[in-house]
């Protein structure tokens, strides 16, 4: 199973009721999105959507970093 990837939010303009600046999100892998320029992010709503890829900035996350984080999120 690949590890979870992570961005972190650098850019909310139009969309801050969904993504918090600084904040991490878990992205969803899809390569449509990628070829559109964006990614598919799980945001405040829990639900994954697209958003412009120059919004974020991936992170390197350790796996057991990501499954704390994916188990916090869960709980939170």
């Amino acid at each position: 199973m690949k590890t979870p990837q992570f961005v972190v939010c650098l850019n909310n303009e139009g969309f801050a009721a969904s993504l918090e600046v600084g904040k991490l999100y878990q992205i969803i892998p899809d390569k449509e999105a990628e070829k559109l320029g964006g990614l598919r992010v799980i945001d405040e709503d829990g639900e994954d959507y697209f958003y412009d890829a120059d919004m974020f900035c991936p992170l390197q996350v350790p796996p057991i970093v990501a499954q704390t984080l994916i188990s916090a999120a869960k709980q939170g």
